[in-house]
């Protein structure tokens, strides 16, 4: 029996290697036709619901991107800029493009993240507005092109949050709608939405500030219904929710699908941000990935882009065409582009910017300090339901011993 077994293994093992070197055959031959259609290949990081896409008959730019220039595009997403960032710090390589905010540019910039550009393959850089040079995160313009920039602002349902209780920060507090309230499921924002309501500096270092915020977050929490990033489309859209903070540009975009939903930019102040490309260390295709991004700042992509996801444009060949102009409309236009507004000034003031690592320490203890009530608070929940259940079930077991007990006695 035993000699049986041995056999049958034996053969299991050459079967299985068989298998595996047949896959690998086939891998191989696809790599091969791969670099025979393709150019190259390169691979994008961009955050999700941030690019032209070909649904709803718009243009399709990474297929297009391929179709000009027969390079292959791998196209992932990333819900937060600290999603992205912990992707690339534990190590993952092989990304040629990402495209994050501001502060997590001069993140990675200032742990030697980021490749230099070679500009000359961009030559379409002459088209982003001179407002969007040499800014804080990239002074010397050397790693980064403006892909959008926008506002954070709050999206309410007018036919369920009345109009008087409108235009500060306190909306995200007011227990008049709790269980319809949603925060970001991310540090950096959830605590600017208390800082600004605050009055504090969202780039202070004193810990005795973010305790502060910290301490309105956790007065918020049992008025949250959940903290969301992208599953705020649904919950908006769907009347789900009636309350959050969210990017401008994605508020539009949630109109389109529910038109109770409005928006407002609180008095006491809100954060401005950019967003970039730019291409991480470890990339083997830096030249590729520039004539991608280059390609991103044509005419016909970047308008494509700027009217799919909604967001305000740094591009002049955007901002100059009335094809894009009109497509918005003036009350779209309103929102991404307020009028009299300074942003040099404003986006000085209100950006955030990179934080010293020992207050970026700080802050994400301070963010697991909440996070850690949430979920106790939920376990507790789930444990009293629990011992009910378990109750009940011995109540009944010690029911049906008696009865039995009593059939013999």
């Amino acid at each position: 029996m035993k000699r049986f077994f041995s056999v049958l293994m034996a053969c299991l093992i050459i079967v299985l290697s068989l298998m595996s070197f047949a896959a690998c055959g086939d891998a191989e031959d696809g790599g091969e036709e791969d670099t025979a259609e393709y150019r190259g290949t390169i691979n994008v990081y961009n955050w999700g619901e941030y690019i032209s896409d070909g649904s709803e008959d718009s243009l399709d730019v990474n297929a297009a991107f391929t179709e000009a220039t027969g390079i292959k595009v791998n196209y992932t997403t990333y819900a937060s800029n600290e999603d992205m960032y912990a992707k690339l710090k534990s190590g993952a390589t092989g990304y040629d493009v990402v495209i994050p905010s501001d502060y997590m540019i001069k993140r990675l910039l200032d742990e030697g993240m980021l490749e230099k550009l070679n500009y000359g393959n961009i030559p379409n850089y002459q088209y982003i507005s001179e407002e969007f040079h040499d800014p804080y995160y990239d002074p010397t313009n050397e790693y980064t092109v403006p892909y959008t920039y926008g506002m954070v602002g709050v999206i309410y349902n007018s036919a369920r949050v009345d109009e008087e209780d409108i235009g500060t920060w306190d909306l995200l507090w007011n227990e008049k709608y709790k269980g319809d309230i949603l925060q970001y499921n991310n540090s950096r924002d959830a605590f600017g939405t208390a800082m600004y309501r605050l009055g504090i500096d969202v780039n202070t270092t004193d810990e005795t500030e973010w305790r502060k915020a910290l301490e309105a977050l956790s007065e918020q929490k049992p008025l949250v219904q959940s903290y969301v990033m992208d599953e705020i489309f649904n919950k908006m859209e769907s009347g789900e929710a009636a309350i959050a903070s969210y990017y401008a540009g994605d508020y539009l975009t949630m109109s389109e699908n529910n038109e109770d939903l409005a928006f407002y930019y609180p008095e006491e102040g809100t954060n401005i941000f950019v967003d970039a490309m730019c291409v991480p260390k470890g990339s083997r295709n830096k030249e590729l990935a520039e004539e991608y991004i280059n390609f991103m700042l044509s005419a016909e992509v970047a308008i494509a882009n700027a009217e799919y996801i909604c967001y305000a444009c740094p591009n002049t060949l955007v901002t100059g065409s009335e094809e894009y102009i009109e497509y918005m409309g003036e009350d779209w236009m309103a929102v991404l582009y307020p009028e009299n507004f300074d942003f040099k000034t404003e986006y000085d003031k209100n950006c955030y910017k990179n934080l010293p690592t020992e207050t970026l320490n700080m802050v994400n203890g301070l963010w697991e300090e909440l996070k850690i009530d949430s979920n106790l608070g939920a376990w507790v929940y789930v444990g009293c339901i629990l011992i009910i259940l378990l109750l009940l079930v011995w109540g009944i077991s010690s029911f049906i011993v008696k009865k039995k007990r009593s059939k013999y006695y």
